[in-house]
């Protein structure tokens, strides 16, 4: 049965989406009403989260459903081995799943990453290290990396 949870963050609102014993969704929520669904993963992940942006938490705990292509699954697994505080390119992730000339295929498949913070596409650059692509804006991202940033640096 699929649960649905909205709470406030620094970043807007946080959906966190669980179906069955997985989480299957984080995502900023523009919507107006606040879903308060009850369930013990819910509750975890809320936790862990709101740990994160308090500067408590640097990984996460919880189980997560990923569902995408091969390609895109083979993304997000690597993104999610990327270290809090740091970042990659997209070519570089492109080349350390074995696929060096699809940085842009790695960028698609960043902007479609249907878990994030969790799965921290926030972490992946431009090649100069710019901020360049990033589903909830560009400003969500540098919130997201200057939060890592200062948690490291304290």
């Amino acid at each position: 049965m699929v649960k649905r949870r909205v709470f406030k963050s620094t970043i807007g609102n946080i959906l966190v989406v669980e179906d069955g014993d997985a989480i299957v969704e984080i995502s900023l929520f523009n919507g107006k009403s606040m879903i308060n669904d009850s369930s013990a993963l819910l509750d975890i992940t809320e936790r862990q989260l709101k740990e994160y942006f308090n500067g408590e938490r640097k990984t996460f705990d919880i189980p997560l459903c990923r569902n995408g292509t091969e390609f895109q699954l083979k993304v997000w697994r690597r993104l999610s081995e990327i270290p809090y505080g740091t970042t990659k390119t997209y070519g570089e992730i492109a080349k350390e799943i074995g696929f060096p000339k699809a940085a842009r295929a790695v960028g698609g498949a960043c902007n479609k990453n249907p878990i994030i913070i969790v799965v921290p596409c926030h972490r992946v650059v431009g090649a100069n290290g710019g901020m360049v692509g990033f589903a909830c804006g560009i400003d969500v991202k540098e919130k997201l990396l200057e939060l890592e940033k200062d948690i490291e640096d304290n």
